[in-house]
């Protein structure tokens, strides 16, 4: 295993070092633009050329077999494209310059999300935080590792950790501003909509409401798809819906736009224009549930199923994710049509529970369980449909009163989030996070 490793890292090495263009074709340059750009929409030094070719590679080489193997290959390629760069190669770097700073601030967010799409957080995490420990990266960057550390720490339940990084991330920005460093809207419009997204996980609507009209609320030039995305979900839980439908579907039409001139920021982990796009085609088909157009909520939601299982794979928890969301709907069309899909109901339910790895009803619930608040909403519907059973009456109590004792949302109760009793009670389920809103 190691002889092959070492052999791949020798191969990977010598075809982007002696001849970039010979590179196979398995992810466009434009892609990895659209991931790790420096904020100009192009590299724009020879070391972040080096680096967008690695990446493009490595991000190539994982995802063409998705295997362990795969992602081990390309994760050496990367690393070996940050030895180059500390050792002053890979076209004349120079240690401590800013462009070299940047192009391994690059490596390292691509490589947490490879990390990441292997669901090793810990290492995902810490490759992030060496983005922070570069002397002169450029802001862009810092802003890009800290709402992925922030992304990471919501879907892990770590909630006051993304609180500190959120306000840490506004700090930066102003000390930056104050000291003559110059900061692009777009980034700005990214730490509020990070700090916006902590708030509203938090529980602080009012919070989250005020630095969204703060940054301009349904202002969608030159804004992210992961900020729009963010802006969007706030509006649907305070009850906007038509804002909330105009800002996915900007957010869906920003994160898969051709054009990288408006996605040249970078991104990592959860936050990428893929997990975007899965995002905010669901979160789109639940405010379509929401406003009763169930055949339109039915083909988002089913648009984000199918993102989700060529991104991560069919048996993903984030699939398991959509699934809850999907059988929600079904669950809210049979109530307003007076219709019966308990049997499509329950197979979802049970796909979903399965998927999301759910805790056996006869084990003790543990405090902090990854995705717990949509393991809580997936087994609290499966008990209000087992509960409507005269035979499984007993069941579905005995699952509810597990679900009720999970549950940890600090904006909805749990028969809130499944009833949806008033727009401002909607449940928002956030798919980058596994959280519900």
């Amino acid at each position: 295993m190691l002889g092959r490793l070492a052999s791949a890292r020798g191969a990977a090495t010598e075809a982007l070092l002696r001849c970039p263009k010979s590179l196979p074709p398995l992810l466009t340059a434009s892609a990895a633009v659209r991931f790790f750009g420096t904020g100009d929409g192009d590299a724009s030094s020879a070391q972040e050329r080096l680096a967008l070719d690695m990446i493009q590679y490595a991000f190539g080489l994982a995802r063409s077999q998705k295997s362990g193997d795969s992602y081990s290959h390309a994760m050496l390629v990367l690393e070996q494209g940050m030895s180059n760069l500390r050792g002053g190669g890979g076209g004349g770097a120079v240690e401590g310059t800013s462009s070299s700073d940047n192009a391994m601030g690059m490596i390292l967010l691509a490589m947490s999300t490879l990390l990441y799409e292997r669901r090793e957080l810990q290492d995902a995490n810490e490759k992030l935080e060496a983005v922070h420990q570069l002397g002169r990266a450029s802001i862009d960057l810092i802003v890009a590792a800290c709402e992925g550390r922030v992304g990471l720490n919501l879907e892990t339940g770590q909630d006051a950790n993304s609180l500190l990084l959120a306000d840490d991330c506004s700090h930066l920005l102003r000390a930056s501003e104050e000291g003559g460093v110059p900061v692009s809207e777009v980034t700005k419009f990214r730490a509020k909509s990070i700090k916006g997204l902590v708030d509203l996980i938090n529980g602080d609507l009012e919070s989250a409401y005020g630095g969204s009209k703060e940054c301009g609320m349904g202002r969608t030039e030159n804004q992210l798809g992961t900020s729009l995305l963010s802006q969007g979900e706030i509006s649907h839980c305070i009850g906007n819906f038509s804002l909330s439908k105009e800002l996915y579907e900007k957010a869906l039409l920003t994160s898969e736009t051709k054009n990288t001139s408006s996605m040249s920021y970078p991104a990592s982990t959860n936050m990428v224009p893929e997990e975007v796009t899965i995002g905010a085609a669901c979160a789109l088909g639940q405010l379509l549930s929401h406003s009763g157009k169930f055949a339109e909520a039915e083909e988002q939601l089913t648009k984000a199923l199918v993102k989700a299982e060529e991104h991560f794979g069919s048996t993903h928890p984030k699939v398991g994710v959509i699934l809850t969301c999907i059988a929600i709907m079904y669950k809210r069309k049979a109530q307003a049509e007076a219709s019966s899909s308990i049997l499509i109901q329950e197979g979802l339910y049970r796909k979903a529970t399965d998927l999301l790895k759910a805790p056996d009803l006869n084990d003790k619930v543990v405090a902090l369980l990854d995705r717990s608040d949509i393991i809580a909403l997936a087994r609290g519907g499966y008990a209000d449909l087992l509960c409507i059973q005269q035979n499984r009456k007993e069941e579905g109590a005995r699952m509810k009163r597990w679900a009720e004792s999970m549950w940890r949302n600090k904006r909805l109760s749990l028969a809130e989030a499944l009833e949806f009793p008033e727009p401002t009670k909607a449940a928002v389920i956030d798919t980058r996070t596994c959280r519900v809103l």
